[in-house]
C-alpha cells in the first residue's frame, strides 16, 4: 500500500507504539524522514532522480563552469553535452558529449585560452565545478545529467517516490532510525536486536528492489531488462 504523509507517519507512531500528537515524536519525525530517504536514495541509485538541466552557460575564454542549480544540487553528473551553434537551446542545436578527464590532463593539454574552439572534455574541480577543455570560443549552452536529492517528504510535500512506490523498503529504513531512538531493543525479535531486525528487513527488502531498479536501465542480466533467472547459466 502507497503511503501519504499522513498514513506514513500514522503507521509509523504505531509500529514505534506512540501517537502522531507525542512531543518526542513530533520532534525525531523529520530526522527519521531524513535518515530513510538519504539511505535509500544513497543505495538504490534510483533512475527517478536523474535531472536534466540546461540553464548554464559557457563564457568565452573561460574554462571554470559551475553547475547548474536550477532543478536542484547535482550529487552526481552523470554526463554533460555542450550544444551548438553557441547560444542554442538543446533540442535546437546538436548536442557535443564530453568526455570526464582529470584536471591534471587539461593542463596540459591546454594550460590557456590559446586555441579556443568547442570543449570536447571537462573535469570534476568540486562537488558544484568544472573545467572544460579545451577553453571555449563562444557562450555555449550546457545541459548536465546526473543525480538529485528530490524534495523530502513533509506535510507540504505528501508523496514522494518512495512513499508511492517502495513504501515498505522506505518504512523498513525509518524504523532502523526510530529503533535506536526508541532504545527498545526486543519487541521485534524477542531478542536485544530490534534494530538489528529491522536492518535485516531493510536489506531483505533492498536487494529485491535494487534488482527491480537494474531491470529499469537495463542493467539486469545480460544488460536486460528481465529479471535474473537463477536456473539459467551461460555455457562455458
Amino acid at each position: 500500500m502507497a503511503y501519504n504523509y499522513t498514513t506514513y507517519r500514522a503507521a509509523l507512531a504505531e509500529l514505534m507504539v506512540t501517537t502522531t500528537a507525542e512531543a518526542d515524536f513530533v520532534a525525531i519525525l523529520p530526522s527519521i524522514i531524513d535518515y530513510a530517504e538519504q539511505r535509500c536514495y544513497r543505495e538504490l541509485d534510483l533512475l527517478n532522480t536523474v535531472v536534466r538541466d540546461s540553464t548554464g552557460v559557457l563564457s568565452a575564454s573561460n574554462r571554470n563552469f559551475t553547475l547548474p542549480t536550477s532543478l536542484g544540487t547535482f550529487i552526481v553528473v552523470n554526463g554533460i553535452n555542450v550544444v551548438t551553434p553557441a547560444g542554442t537551446a538543446p533540442d535546437a542545436g546538436t548536442r557535443k558529449p564530453l568526455v570526464p578527464t582529470t584536471r591534471d590532463y587539461l593542463d596540459l593539454a591546454w594550460p590557456s585560452a590559446t586555441g579556443a574552439t568547442v570543449p570536447s572534455l571537462y573535469a570534476m574541480i568540486t562537488q558544484s565545478t568544472i573545467v572544460v577543455g579545451p577553453w571555449p570560443d563562444a557562450a555555449y549552452v550546457v545541459e548536465v545529467i546526473g543525480t538529485q536529492r528530490p524534495t523530502p517528504l513533509s506535510a507540504s510535500n505528501t508523496s514522494t517516490f518512495l512513499t508511492a512506490n517502495l513504501p515498505d523498503l522506505f518504512m523498513a529504513a525509518s524504523m532502523v532510525f526510530a529503533s535506536g531512538f526508541m532504545r527498545n531493543f526486543g519487541s521485534q525479535a524477542d531478542d536485544p536486536k530490534m534494530a538489528q531486525s529491522w536492518e535485516t528487513q531493510y536489506k531483505t527488502l533492498f536487494a529485491s528492489a535494487n534488482i527491480e531498479e537494474m531491470r529499469k536501465k537495463y542493467q539486469s542480466a545480460g544488460w536486460s531488462s528481465q529479471s535474473p533467472a537463477p536456473l539459467a547459466s551461460p555455457r562455458t
